[in-house]
């Protein structure tokens, strides 16, 4: 099973990119099962739902006008559909979670049920700058997604977090570190809150596998950032401990970043077996 995430920064302009790429990975024999995007930047009633069904795909969506907006595509039905974080009062669409499967809370009759995987798409709060209002917003919503993620996965064994988390690990995951350090998406604070999910039993698909240097995600649209690789690794796959032996590979794909009028990001996919 091939699951990936793309923060494609406009679905109405980048719909005809994600379709394409979608068909190129089933061509390759590859096909993804499950994507998250992120980034959709259209109102609920604008939603493609049936270009991606005629792809193939089923779909669960919450959108915003003009901004953010999430949403998870997979070729069966989703269920347990959760929009934004249950308990944390925003007007922002950040964050949709589903089940594959057969819900674990439920059970199914005679108890012989493959178990649920749980997918949790989110779109992190960018923060603008550190001491900013933003900033403030972007603690608070990390620490509520920690608290409620920490309950998810108690239900939920085989849970992936996946999406834009803006926010780097290190330094390796960025093209100047010293001329960025303690910058927004690099700052000491905003690696803590990284380091605290993966505390509670999450895994960053990307450093399981050995990865070329200066592996990045996103590069800004200015000053030739792609092609001189001024990027970040800013998008990221955390699998829980139950999945964590199941993955196989997970890599970048940076070609879909060379298309004409692109996505500032590129899409990242995990290769899971025995689900």
């Amino acid at each position: 099973m091939k699951i990936a995430t793309w923060n494609v920064n406009s679905l109405t302009v980048r719909l005809p990119q994600v379709l394409d790429w979608l068909a190129a990975q089933a061509s390759a024999g590859a096909p993804v099962e499950v994507l998250a995007l992120q980034e959709l930047k259209l109102s609920d009633d604008k939603f493609p739902a049936a270009a991606f069904e005629q792809a193939g795909y089923h779909a669960v969506w919450h959108g915003q006008k003009t901004y953010n907006g999430v949403a998870l595509l997979a070729r069966s039905p989703f269920n347990a559909v959760q929009r934004n974080l249950p308990g944390f009062e925003d007007e922002q669409a950040r964050l949709i979670a589903a089940t594959l499967g057969a819900d674990d809370t439920q059970g199914s009759e005679g108890g012989a049920s493959a178990p649920a995987l749980r997918v949790v798409g989110a779109y992190f709060p960018n923060g603008q700058a550190l001491g900013s209002d933003k900033f403030a917003y972007k603690l608070r919503w990390l620490e509520a997604l920690r608290a409620w993620l920490a309950d998810e996965m108690r239900r939920h064994p085989r849970l992936l977090l996946l999406g834009d988390f803006n926010i780097t690990f290190d330094d390796a995951d960025v093209w100047d570190p010293e001329g960025l350090r303690e910058s927004i998406h690099c700052s000491s604070v905003e690696r803590a809150q990284l380091q605290a999910l993966l505390a509670l039993g999450l895994h960053d698909a990307h450093r399981l596998f050995a990865q070329p240097p200066k592996s990045y995600t996103w590069w800004d649209y200015r000053q030739l950032g792609f092609q001189k690789n001024r990027g970040l690794r800013i998008d990221h796959i955390l699998l829980s401990d139950a999945l964590r032996p199941l993955a196989t590979a997970c890599q970048i794909d940076r070609s879909p970043r060379k298309n004409p009028q692109p996505s500032d990001h590129a899409p990242l996919w995990v290769q899971l077996q025995g689900l």
